[in-house]
């Protein structure tokens, strides 16, 4: 890949700021001032190296043989470019992301729906100060006291009811 000149930032530091909590603003904004000052440095400078009169030098080198050594280690000076081999990898992170958000979506979807039905489940109900107490067994048919199938002892609570608890008192 040849290397190509950067015109300009390809970062959005609008869309970036939006993001950004409040907290890091500053950060941001520093970091945003020395990108920009890389990217002026970078513009100040030309594209191409400059071109040599090598024949200037022939005539006012007085060591024979030295321009000529120069001229050709400079031509065939060549400065790699950096190979490109994360990007690959950054888009495969960012589609299993993506890929991962779009489940957690359609799950809490599900959770919502779940959650709306529940919620119109409760608002259908009386309100309590309006219910008796057998509209509270019809609601709540597995916390409502029932005496004739699950007789339960005073006070009434699950540690008091089972067998052999250490407050229980002998019934007869």
């Amino acid at each position: 890949m040849a290397a190509r000149r950067i015109a300009q930032s390809s970062v959005n530091w609008a869309a970036l700021a939006e993001r950004v909590p409040p907290n890091q603003k500053t950060n941001l904004t520093a970091f945003k001032s020395m990108s920009d000052k890389y990217l002026r440095s970078v513009m100040a400078n030309p594209e191409a190296p400059p071109k040599l009169d090598w024949a200037y030098y022939q005539k006012n080198v007085p060591i024979a043989g030295m321009v000529d050594k120069f001229q050709k280690a400079y031509e065939a000076l060549q400065v790699p470019y950096p190979v490109d081999n994360v990007t690959a990898q950054v888009e495969a992170q960012e589609k299993q992301v993506r890929d991962e958000i779009a489940k957690f979506c359609k799950e809490s979807e599900g959770r919502i729906a779940d959650y709306q039905s529940q919620i119109a489940a409760l608002k259908a109900l009386l309100p309590f100060d309006q219910m008796t107490m057998e509209d509270y067994r019809d609601a709540y048919p597995d916390q409502a006291l029932d005496p004739i199938n699950r007789p339960t002892f005073w006070p009434h609570t699950p540690e008091e009811q089972e067998v052999g608890a250490p407050n229980a008192e002998p019934h007869h």
